[in-house]
């Protein structure tokens, strides 16, 4: 039989697949709608959370409850313990005390009595016969009989108190098991929270590329944007080994560089093959806005047609550049200037 919290979780990974599906095959443009859409997803599921965390906090608690009381039945069938084993220290204490009176009865030659004793077949066969206990002292009975009521009261008790265990036991379990699906629930909606709020930043990112393309006049298709790409902000420290450099055209070594060759020259220490050409890299790369830039990604200088000049972005308005012949790789400014879009690898 399916459980109801197996049914819920269920349902909300196939949102979770039908969000996933919708966020890769939405296209690229328009920008707006598509992130009033996303804001709203994420303002359902961010009520759904607060709803599944409040129901969270109520099975724990519940929980807690439960195994407080299947705790508490523990230590009264401990305590019950200890009083069926003095229950039955005294009861053996009565019986040595009944059969020592027996004893002397047979001292004193009452073989009737004596006779009847022996032949019985037990100790509790002797207690059952009343004319038997009358005869060997009515107090005497009357201990045996009420330590024996109290132990069979005992033991009663103790069937009842490993019922309620039993059903304290079910009763945890089938809260934890409550509190475990909420858990998953809870970490599977904060994990569809994440997804929403990257794609609302991709979304952004992808408005931000549209609108500085458009002021170039560009009017292809908008390329795939991914705003949490770390770049290579290590390129940053592996230009600056080269500060001094003169610019050389169609250099691409630390005797010269020039603007595409040192940047062509930086990305090959990390693994990365650029072409040499400001124009080619550009195309090679993924375009990021001006605006989105980070350390270690490109700067392009002309426009959608066509890249003159390329150099590292590192961060505010600085970038490293070759910048012309008579020049050497060195810290720039690059705004001001023609900067049309960026390109990370």
């Amino acid at each position: 039989m399916t459980r109801p919290g197996s049914i819920i979780r269920t349902a909300l990974l196939t949102v979770l697949a039908l969000t996933a599906l919708a966020m890769a095959t939405a296209p690229a443009a328009p920008a707006k709608g598509s992130v009033a859409k996303a804001k709203a997803r994420l303002r359902a599921v961010a009520a759904r959370l607060d709803t599944v965390s409040t129901q969270s906090e109520i099975a724990v608690e519940k929980l807690n409850q439960a195994t407080a009381r299947l705790e508490t039945i523990q230590a009264k069938i401990d305590e019950n313990q200890r009083h069926l084993q003095t229950a039955q220290e005294n009861l053996e204490q009565a019986s040595e005390q009944l059969l020592r009176r027996a004893e002397d009865m047979y001292k004193a030659r009452d073989v009737g009595i004596v006779d009847f004793i022996f032949q019985a077949d037990s100790f509790d066969d002797l207690i059952s016969q009343m004319d038997m206990m009358q005869r060997l002292g009515n107090s005497d009975v009357d201990t045996v009989h009420a330590i024996a009521a109290y132990k069979r009261e005992i033991k009663d008790r103790r069937l009842r108190l490993k019922a309620d265990e039993k059903a304290a036991t079910r009763l945890v379990a089938e809260r934890e098991r409550h509190r475990n699906e909420l858990v998953a629930l809870e970490s599977d909606l904060r994990a569809l929270t994440r997804k929403i709020k990257k794609q609302i930043k991709k979304l952004k990112a992808q408005a931000r590329l549209r609108a500085q393309l458009a002021l170039t006049g560009y009017s292809g298709p908008i390329p795939e944007v991914d705003p949490n790409s770390p770049g290579h902000p290590e390129i940053i420290a592996i230009a600056k080994r080269y500060f001094g450099v003169p610019y050389v055209w169609g250099g691409a070594s630390p005797s010269g560089f020039d603007c595409s060759g040192l940047t062509m020259y930086c990305y090959a220490q990390i693994g990365v093959n650029l072409y040499h050409g400001a124009t080619m890299q550009q195309r090679a790369s993924s375009p990021v806005a001006l605006t989105d830039m980070r350390p270690g990604d490109l700067i392009f200088f002309g426009n959608a047609s066509f890249s003159h000049h390329v150099a590292i972005f590192v961060g505010g308005t600085t970038c490293i550049e070759a910048p012309h012949t008579g020049d050497v790789v060195r810290y720039g400014t690059w705004t001001g200037r023609d900067a049309w879009i960026g390109g990370r690898f």
